[in-house]
């Protein structure tokens, strides 16, 4: 794949992801699927856990993933560019959004989402519909639905 189709392909983000077992799935996710993975630190694992190595097993030499070392330098990078929160807390469907080539899907901590100064500065706020009374999916789940849809929108897939 060249550096250039990579540009245009949609890219996951994490804020400060909890568990390492849901991060390596969604790096194998990414990998299989052409995405980038960007991770905002700080994680609530170490990279070197046993959990987050069984899981990611050779996926993690991966070009595709980026690390950012806080909120802000990830903010900052992104300047002029979509970002669209997945979020338990949003009013739009992710079925009644139109994905483009180049976003930036950002995914919440599985513990607590992201920071609500945060999620009052993002524009596209948008949420997986659920039967009622379910508090929310896992959160590689939740990634390999919207990656799977922003592809297929975008004739990715």
């Amino acid at each position: 794949m060249t550096q250039k189709l990579t540009n245009q392909r949609p890219k996951i983000a994490l804020f400060e992801p909890d568990i390492p077992q849901n991060t390596a799935a969604i790096i194998r996710t990414c990998a299989c699927l052409g995405a980038k993975l960007e991770i905002i630190k700080p994680c609530g694992f170490l990279i070197s856990d046993k959990r987050f190595k069984r899981v990611v097993m050779d996926y993690m030499n991966s070009d595709e993933i980026e690390f950012y070392e806080s909120s802000d330098h990830f903010f900052k990078s992104k300047e002029n560019q979509r970002i669209v929160l997945m979020t338990t807390k949003a009013s739009i469907s992710y079925t009644s959004f139109k994905f483009n080539k180049n976003d930036t899907i950002l995914f919440g901590r599985e513990s607590g989402g992201v920071p609500n100064k945060l999620h009052k500065n993002i524009k596209n706020r948008l949420k997986i519909p659920m039967k009622k009374n379910m508090r929310s999916l896992n959160i590689a789940s939740s990634v390999a639905i919207i990656l799977a849809e922003s592809l297929k929108q975008t004739k990715f897939i």
